[in-house]
């Protein structure tokens, strides 16, 4: 009986470490997306000088 529980516990463990990769995962892209539209922005004001 308890190697059952601790087994689910090590899925449901894993299982929230995982989501959380995806979740900071995600998150890294929306900011590297967000950096290169201002790198734009800043390269498209600079030839128009």
């Amino acid at each position: 009986m308890k190697k059952t529980i601790l087994g689910l516990c090590a899925i449901l463990a894993s299982s929230f470490v995982l989501t959380a990769c995806n979740t900071i995962q995600g998150a890294g892209k929306d900011i590297e997306r967000g950096g290169e539209k201002v790198q734009d922005a800043a390269q498209k004001t600079k030839e128009k000088m």
